[in-house]
């Protein structure tokens, strides 16, 4: 009689990381042709002709001058050669000609990055630490006057929208109190090269405070709500028993637990800072990605709006990279999955 001998094949340390970083590849270039693809076919049925909003109405040029202008920009191909075009190009890392700036499409976004970033960036990390410390006393003091009063305030932000709500801030701090500048993203007189660090970050404040007040709601109730979960859990109330007082649960084992959620909703709320930029921008007249984005649309820019496109999906999809490498650091229990 002859024993077989069975064994488990074991996957190679490292292997599920390996996939795991193979398929998010895979979504990115899914993601980046899938926005491509939707952006382009929005833009052609989009009444606004690219022709005539460049020479404009108030000079109309003449039909000679509208055909050449149109083959210049490959506007006389049919829309699967002229897409066909654009991504043979972008394959080889060339994103095309802006047709209202008639600039690389690259270089535009590039500048107008450089004031977008510290917008954005601003913004994104001030609302998470308003957030979660404001979910945090609320969920510390539930049903007390102070969790009431930040609940109420958080509903009104998520109600009231960015323009008013921009429109507002501009009026009470740069015009009636004077703290800070009514618009612009440097101080008049001055160019992007000339203007210091300071004077940026000072032109950048007001829209970031803006932009983070109206995003504190999602992250304030959710961070609350996950703390009075956990406050009324069955260990919260034996780390009681044990002489824990309230504010020492909520540092060793409430903050932990709630991090999780907020990982998640602080890395999704990237795309929402991207879209609120773009109406922040236009009310406090801020030079980056936000005004680009509403020039192009306005002026059939099809090369610079895909590029502003793939961009922020990009940045979103890193966004949620980022929040999905974390959760193994949160919770070891995942890593076990990744092995």
């Amino acid at each position: 009689m002859s024993a077989t001998t069975t064994s488990t094949v074991r996957p190679r340390p490292g292997s599920g990381i390996a996939w795991y970083a193979a398929g998010q590849l895979l979504k990115c270039a899914s993601l980046i042709a899938a926005v491509s693809v939707l952006t382009f076919v929005l833009a052609k049925i989009s009444p606004i002709d690219p022709v005539q909003a460049y020479f404009g109405s108030e000079s109309p040029a003449t039909p000679q001058q509208q055909a050449a202008l149109a083959a210049k920009w490959g506007l006389d191909q049919p829309a699967v050669v002229q897409f066909g075009l654009w991504a043979k190009n972008l394959l080889r890392g060339d994103l095309g000609t802006s047709m209202m700036l008639e600039r690389p499409v690259l270089d535009v976004i590039m500048d107008g990055l450089a004031n977008s970033a510290i917008l954005m960036f601003a913004a994104w990390l001030l609302s998470g630490v308003l957030g979660a410390t404001l979910g945090i006393i609320a969920g510390k003091n539930e049903n007390r006057l102070l969790d009431r009063l930040i609940s109420g305030v958080c509903y009104i932000f998520a109600a009231v929208p960015t323009f008013w709500f921009g429109m507002v801030m501009l009026l009470i701090f740069a015009v009636w109190l004077g703290w800070f500048p009514i618009g612009l993203s440097v101080p008049i007189g001055s160019t992007m090269e000339s203007a210091t660090l300071g004077e940026r970050i000072y032109h950048a404040a007001l829209p970031a405070l803006t932009l983070s007040l109206i995003g504190i709601s999602t992250i304030t109730m959710q961070t609350r709500a996950r703390l009075i979960n956990e406050r009324h859990s069955d260990y919260a109330l034996f780390a009681i028993s044990r002489g824990e007082t309230p504010w020492q649960f909520v540092w060793r084992h409430g903050l932990r637990n709630a991090l999780m959620p907020f990982v998640t909703l602080q890395f999704g709320s990237i795309s929402e800072i991207i879209g609120g930029s773009v109406l922040a921008e236009s009310v406090f007249s801020y030079a980056g990605l936000g005004g680009l984005t509403s020039a192009a649309g306005v002026k059939g820019d099809l090369p610079l709006l895909i590029g502003i496109t793939i961009l922020s999906a990009a940045i979103v999809f890193i966004g949620n990279l980022i929040a999905n490498l974390l959760y193994p650091v949160i919770d070891p229990r995942i890593k076990e999955n990744w092995a």
